[in-house]
C-alpha cells in the first residue's frame, strides 16, 4: 500500500512538472481596438494550443498601456511604434524595450465633405492627433498634399508651432488619435488611421486623399515590454506564434478592409 501512495505520489509530481507553462500564469497584453487587438485575439487559441494563457486588456487611449506596462500590471502592449515610444521614455521615464515588430499602419488624409485638396475651404479645419509623434507624421502628410509648409529638418517630431506657411489659414483641432475617425465628419480634412476607421465602421477606409507609405516603416508597430522581460521565452513564444499564424494575417486583413494598400506585415519585410 505505501509502495502505491509513493507511487501515486511521484506520478502525479511529475504530471505537475509537464502542465503547459500557462498554468503558472497568464500573460496579459494590452492593445487598442481596431487591427491590433483583433489580431492578438486571433493568437489566443494558438498560442493556449502551445502552453501559453493569454489574457487581452482593451484601453482607449495612447496614455494607458505604457503606465500599466511600466508598472507590472500587463506583460506586453501593442498599440506603438518606436518613436512614439521612444518620445514616453524620455518625457515619463518608463523603463521599456520595444522587442520585435508587427504591423505598419499607414495613416491618410480624410475628408467626407471634398474630393481634392484644392477643394479645402479658407479657414477651413483640420483634425489631427494630439501627441507629439503622431501629430507630426500627420504634419509630414500635410506638407506633402501641399497644404502647408514646415521649418525645415523638424521631422516627424514637427508641432502646429512648426508651421511656416499656411495659405489657407487652416485651423486644427487637435484629437486622441484613436477618435480621429468619429470626428472626420465634422472637420474639412482628418488625418486618418484606415484600422481606427474600419473598427468605426464611420466610413470607407480606402477613401483617402494621400496616404503614407512603406519608407514609414520606422512607424511599425512594436511589441512593447518591461526591461525586465526583454528575454522572457513565453513573450518571445508567442510573438514567434503571432508572426506566423494564418489566423493572424487573416484577421490584419479583415481590419483593413481587404486592402493591402493600408498595411504592411513589417517583420516580412
Amino acid at each position: 500500500m505505501k509502495k502505491n501512495i509513493h507511487q501515486f505520489i511521484a506520478t502525479a509530481a511529475l504530471a505537475l512538472t509537464l502542465l503547459p507553462s500557462a498554468y503558472a500564469g497568464t500573460l496579459k497584453i494590452g492593445v487598442v481596438p481596431g487591427a491590433y487587438a483583433d489580431s492578438i485575439l486571433a493568437a489566443t487559441q494558438e498560442a493556449k494550443a502551445q502552453g501559453i494563457n493569454v489574457e487581452v486588456v482593451e484601453f482607449t487611449d495612447w496614455t494607458t498601456p505604457n503606465v500599466a506596462l511600466n508598472s507590472g500590471d500587463i506583460d506586453i502592449n501593442y498599440f506603438q511604434h518606436q518613436p512614439f515610444l521612444d518620445n514616453a521614455i524620455q518625457k515619463q521615464g518608463f523603463k521599456l524595450k520595444s522587442v520585435d515588430n508587427g504591423i505598419l499602419a499607414n495613416v491618410g488624409l480624410y475628408s467626407l465633405k471634398y474630393k481634392k485638396f484644392s477643394d479645402i475651404p479658407v479657414n477651413g479645419k483640420v483634425a489631427i492627433a494630439n501627441d507629439p509623434v503622431n501629430q507630426g507624421r500627420g504634419l509630414l502628410l500635410l506638407e506633402k498634399s501641399g497644404l502647408i509648409k514646415l521649418k525645415p529638418g523638424v521631422g516627424f517630431l514637427g508641432t502646429l508651432n512648426d508651421i511656416i506657411d499656411n495659405p489657407k489659414k487652416l485651423t486644427f483641432v487637435e484629437v486622441e488619435g484613436p477618435q480621429l475617425a468619429r470626428i472626420t465628419a465634422d472637420v474639412d480634412l482628418a488625418l486618418g488611421y484606415p484600422h481606427f476607421i474600419v473598427a468605426s465602421k464611420a466610413f470607407d477606409p480606402s477613401s483617402g486623399l494621400l496616404y503614407s507609405g512603406i519608407e514609414d516603416k520606422k512607424f511599425a508597430i512594436r511589441f512593447v515590454v518591461n526591461e525586465k522581460k526583454a528575454n522572457d521565452p513565453e513573450v518571445k513564444k508567442f510573438i514567434q506564434i503571432y508572426q506566423n499564424s494564418p489566423a493572424v494575417k487573416e484577421a490584419i486583413k479583415k481590419a483593413y478592409a481587404n486592402d493591402s494598400r493600408l498595411y504592411t506585415l513589417a517583420w516580412q519585410k
